[in-house]
């Protein structure tokens, strides 16, 4: 098994907890099948069954503390300083490490703001207090590790976001060749579904709704399954949403289409209108993204933008993070709204990976909706493949 993402992550987080000055990060978790910690991929290979305590100290102290069958797994990463193993109750174990590290506060895995840091259930949560009753350790939220943990990718992750962007960009190429009017939005889904199947990598998000089709003007939008009701039709739009999971990493672009009628020789005026709005838009944030920037100012950049040229704001952040997930925590790119918590007015940082998206209806038409996969460099941004920025065309 390949540990490399997982060890420069381990090596990633002593850096944090040094740099944010944490004592002691501790990710507990039992039976992730079912009851998942977004924070575990990160720095384990395996998911566990029994109680398991993964220990990391601002002084680079790693402790992996798991039950007799599973412990083996973290014997093998070779990166953990201590491997302890149990049998009946992980307590006697997890509590001699903490009185022996004595760290003054353990950050952990809850997050009123940011889902990616918010993995500790509430039964272990309470299982942690009952274990420390009468020590004098206070537990933390361990947002402001994860948060930087999660955002700041590593030149493995990196390599991996490039490879699945690559791959869907290759894809939306073959989507345009198989497009053409009497085709359902089903239909166009189960085409790339098999697609994905040939090149053995599955949806993003959801199968259901990954792609999201909207065909023509009367289609909803939003996280919603392709139906066989709407039909791509001469003279209205298709939109796309779509990305894979390649190597556990993934891509999240948006494309619009434009059936051509035959005879037209030029793009109906609103439906440019509309893109050329869309993508001004979207370039208004690229402009803006950049180390050091809060997630707001970059939303707020685009949506001025969208807004003057005569569009109704969008009801979603402009960008989010991209890595393991397709929403991946840190810092949001959105708006300064209560839904969102904190996480608007978290800084950029170099490294991190965003989508950039928003749309616009065109009323007889359908949606112009365009979302681009970036990299934050230094000075600004790098496409993570070839951006949009004109509509491609399907002549009938």
């Amino acid at each position: 098994m390949d540990y490399t993402l997982q060890l420069e992550k381990i090596a990633q987080a002593v850096e944090i907890l040094r740099e944010k000055n944490v004592d002691m990060w501790l990710t507990f978790v039992r039976e992730t099948e079912h009851n998942a910690d977004p924070a575990l991929p990160l720095i384990s290979p395996t998911n566990v069954t029994w109680h398991t305590a993964l220990i990391i100290t601002r002084e680079g102290h790693k402790v992996a503390i798991a039950g007799r069958y599973e412990i083996v797994n973290f014997q093998r990463m070779g990166v953990w300083d201590e491997t302890i193993s149990y049998d009946q109750s992980i307590q006697p174990a997890l509590v001699e490490v903490l009185d022996r590290l004595k760290p003054r506060q353990i950050a952990v895995n809850y997050s009123e703001s940011d889902t990616a840091a918010d993995g500790l259930s509430h039964g272990m949560y309470l299982t942690l207090q009952r274990y420390l009753e009468g020590k004098p350790y206070q537990l933390v939220s361990a947002e402001d590790v994860l948060n930087p943990l999660r955002g700041r990718k590593t030149p493995g992750e990196i390599a991996r976001i490039r490879a699945a962007v690559a791959l869907t960009d290759d894809i939306i190429n073959r989507i345009t060749a198989y497009l053409k009017p009497g085709l359902t939005e089903l239909e166009i889904a189960q085409f790339v579904h098999a697609e994905y199947a040939k090149e053995g990598v599955v949806p993003s998000w959801d199968h259901a709704y990954c792609p999201t089709v909207t065909a023509g003007p009367d289609s909803p939008v939003g996280h919603v399954s392709p139906s066989a009701q709407y039909v791509t039709k001469a003279g209205q739009l298709l939109r796309i949403d779509q990305g894979v999971i390649l190597n556990e990493y993934i891509s999240d672009i948006q494309r619009v289409w434009y059936l051509q009628p035959a005879g037209e020789t030029s793009i109906p005026a609103p439906i440019q209108h509309a893109f050329d709005s869309v993508r001004a838009a979207i370039m208004a944030a690229a402009d803006v993204l950049k180390p050091g920037v809060e997630g707001w100012v970059v939303d707020d950049a685009a949506r001025k933008t969208i807004v003057a040229a005569g569009y109704p704001e969008y009801q979603h952040a402009v960008g989010h993070g991209i890595g393991r997930t397709v929403h991946d925590g840190a810092t949001l790119l959105g708006p300064r709204w209560e839904r969102y918590g904190k996480t608007p007015f978290g800084i950029v940082e170099a490294d991190n990976c965003y989508t950039l998206e928003l749309g616009v209806q065109v009323p007889g038409y359908g949606l112009v909706s365009l979302e681009e996969d970036v990299l934050v460099t230094d000075h600004g941004i790098e496409w993570l493949g070839k951006p949009q920025t004109e509509i491609i065309v399907v002549r009938v």
